[in-house]
């Protein structure tokens, strides 16, 4: 059957005749695979240029996600790019560095026995949220069956304002999620009402170190005070997972004194993105284990694959090694002192742009960057305005800086927010820079609602 049909101009990938060498075609189609072969420097140049209208990565104050390491890192991960890491028999080494790095997020934590501690690397954190989630939800099943009681009703008590990883959990694994909603007052989940939420079958509370919408820490402690005075009162015992994707990379280093990890009592795991503040490039993720009796057996399996048995507890099977070989290579190259310095920097920047932003007449700060490298603001209620942070957010695109707005979650949702994510990277000059652009931009927009011709400046793309 003849493979040559006909196509729209539009689903072909038309070569610029420079890349179009003797043999090959001059296009290729979008949608099925080519007939024949290309040369590689020709399939090189074509996914390069498509690649070219990607955003530029150090201004996208839009994501959490690492975009920058260091030459020596860049090399260790071309090296390491076919490792497998779930063949553990084929990279003993690779497999004896993943032990070693989740023991020492283990001790950062202070998990209170090194020994009994448990951990693993996952793709990221999301498959890690979901690991400590299951955890949670098999320890309720086995009690619940210890003592004859129904195990039909899993629920897991959580912010409304949770990453979206948490809703697939509940839905994906059967779940009943019990949202507590953000207000003015309580701007994050901090125990108030906990009561009206949990029951004999709640499996757990989600406490997140660091809300995606603005960066501001669940206080784990207070959250822990109120269930265990829930516990004085109804008898229930719910242990808590930290979400500290974001902070579990921040807050040892530069809130030392806070107490939201293993020291709480009642934080039976922990899980972190390797790929936000632990300054690896995407993905990877890690959870830790407060104890072995925190991670029910009946959850490992034990597979022999090439010639080897060994444990596994993943969503997934074959993932990338390399990242853990970066993982490493940050913790031997930087130590303690050294992400203390990077993080202060970081954070030193977020506080920097928050007090200039905060500055402005048109804006109110929800936060100021007092958690993680990350605020957000919105339009200031005292004048009415013919723009929105949305125009806001176009605007500063046109100069090539990807800063979001969006509104908070539910019982605040008629809020719309604008939110920067300060990652290694962004120095203080580029800040200067982003602040100068956003004066300029706000100047553009008030002076286009008072029908003044606006000033474009010299319209160039700065970046």
């Amino acid at each position: 059957m003849p493979r040559h049909h006909a196509h729209d101009d539009s689903e072909q990938l038309e070569l610029n005749p420079l890349f179009a060498r003797p043999g090959e075609a001059t296009e290729l189609p979008r949608t099925r695979l080519p007939d024949g072969e290309s040369l590689p420097e020709t399939a090189y140049q074509l996914v390069h240029d498509e690649a070219m209208l990607d955003g530029n990565a150090r201004l996208n104050l839009a994501t959490f996600v690492g975009t920058w390491m260091e030459d020596h890192a860049n090399r260790l991960y071309a090296e390491s790019a076919d490792k497998n890491m779930i063949d553990k028999d084929e990279y003993p080494a690779t497999a004896e560095i993943e032990s070693r790095c989740w023991r020492m997020l283990a001790d950062l934590w202070h998990a209170p026995d090194g020994d009994r501690a448990l951990g693993t690397s996952t793709v990221g954190s999301s498959e890690a949220c979901m690991l400590g989630g299951l955890a949670l939800k098999r320890r309720w099943q086995h009690r619940r069956r210890l003592r004859g009681e129904s195990t039909e009703r899993p629920n897991l008590v959580l912010s409304s304002a949770v990453q979206v990883c948490w809703e697939k959990f509940c839905n994906y694994f059967d779940v009943e999620p019990r949202y507590v909603p953000i207000t003015p007052e309580h701007r994050v989940l901090d125990g108030h009402d906990l009561d009206r939420y949990v029951d004999e079958n709640t499996i757990g509370v989600v406490a997140i170190l660091g809300v995606t919408y603005t960066g501001m820490y669940e206080p784990v402690k207070r959250i822990a005070e109120a269930l265990d005075e829930i516990e004085r009162r109804r008898g229930l015992d719910i242990e808590i997972h930290v979400d500290a994707a974001s902070g579990g990379m921040i807050a040892p280093f530069l809130q030392p004194e806070l107490e939201w990890d293993f020291r709480v009592r009642r934080v039976a795991s922990i899980n972190v993105s390797a790929h936000k503040y632990g300054l690896v490039y995407p993905g990877l993720g890690w959870v830790v284990w407060r104890s072995r009796e925190a991670l029910p057996e009946d959850l490992v399996f034990h597979v022999s694959y090439l010639g080897g048995s060994m444990p596994t507890f993943a969503l997934n099977f074959s993932r990338p090694g390399a990242q853990v070989l970066l993982q490493y290579y940050l913790f031997l190259r930087l130590g303690f002192d050294g992400f203390r310095r990077v993080q202060q920097a970081t954070i030193d920047v977020a506080r920097y742009l928050a007090a200039e932003i905060g500055a402005l007449p048109q804006f109110e700060l929800w936060n100021a960057a007092e958690d993680l490298p990350v605020f957000a603001w919105r339009l200031s209620e005292s004048e009415d305005r013919g723009w929105t942070l949305y125009d806001l957010s176009d605007r500063l695109r046109m100069r090539g800086w990807l800063i979001p707005a969006y509104p908070l979650p539910a019982d605040l949702a008629d809020i719309t927010v604008q939110r920067i994510v300060v990652r290694n990277g962004l120095s203080r000059d580029l800040a200067r820079t982003l602040v100068a652009d956003i004066k300029a931009e706000t100047d553009y927009l008030e002076r286009r609602e008072r029908g003044a011709a606006p000033d474009e400046g010299d319209g160039g793309f700065h970046h």
